[in-house]
């Protein structure tokens, strides 16, 4: 199973549309996809029309208490399951505060019982606090979105610092496979240079001891298109929202790549 952290301290850069979609694509294309909403805003959640409600079991269940990830999960389509989220999550931060281990909680659950998936995606709330960290220790992969503006590429520098901290100290299988530009406007200059800086800057890091030494920038861009923001008000994915807008096209080709990647992923060093 391929587990991955999709995840940006900056919010609206397309980190719950991109979980949302890539897991659809990928569900839609037969594989088995597990998607877990680790945000307390949870929009993962009511993008699939499930209801965010605090009496409703959920992740935030998982992690303050002993119940058990399946319990929670719900099938929302064909090949496509997702552990909810509620605002309750918002305060598991100070709830574990005291908890010896607190930041391998999830790992430890989802090491409870054999998971059949082929694909684990984890939508990741827009901070660096601890269930980011709960995350970055349950994951092997982190996927970064990033909006070609260069206000989103500041505090890029600290979320490699936390990922960097966190493979040190509590995952080192951990690496950041890929970067997914979002909301990306082909006619802009500024779009292209962002674009070319990003590709820079993970290219000059290959073959150094970090965690990125292997990240690959996707040749898949995710257009801007009004259909990717109407969608969450209906309570489903782009492909069935609108399967032929642009949105539609990209995350599937994005899927794609992303399947096509998992046999040339660069392994961090000392794997």
């Amino acid at each position: 199973m391929r587990s991955i952290a999709v995840m940006n301290q900056k919010g609206g850069v397309g980190k719950t549309t991109t979980v949302v979609n890539v897991g659809a694509a990928l569900a839609e294309a037969g594989l088995r996809v597990c998607l877990i909403d680790l945000d307390p805003q949870a929009h993962a959640t009511l993008h699939f029309g499930l209801d965010p409600r605090p009496e409703h079991p959920c992740i935030y269940d998982v992690l303050t208490g002993e119940v058990r990830l399946e319990e929670v999960r719900r099938q929302v389509s064909e090949n496509l399951w997702v552990v909810g989220s509620s605002l309750d999550l918002a305060a598991a931060e100070m709830e574990l505060a005291g908890v010896v281990g607190r930041e391998a909680i999830l790992r430890d659950k989802l090491a409870e019982a054999p998971q059949p998936f082929d694909y684990l995606l984890i939508d990741c709330p827009p901070s660096l606090g601890l269930l980011t960290l709960n995350a970055l220790a349950a994951v092997r992969e982190v996927f970064i979105p990033l909006q070609p503006h260069f206000l989103a590429l500041h505090g890029l520098s600290k979320l490699l610092e936390t990922i960097s901290l966190v493979a040190a100290r509590l995952n080192a299988r951990l690496r950041i496979s890929g970067v997914i530009l979002c909301m990306y406007d082909a006619n802009t200059r500024l779009a292209a240079e962002v674009g070319q800086d990003v590709c820079d800057f993970f290219q000059a890091a290959r073959g150094q001891a970090t965690p990125w030494a292997g990240t690959e920038i996707f040749q898949t861009r995710i257009r801007r298109n009004i259909r990717l923001a109407e969608a969450p008000s209906f309570g489903q994915a782009i492909f069935q929202y609108a399967p032929q807008s642009h949105g539609a096209e990209d995350y599937r080709n994005l899927a794609e790549e992303i399947r096509a990647a998992a046999g040339r992923t660069v392994e961090p060093p000392g794997e």
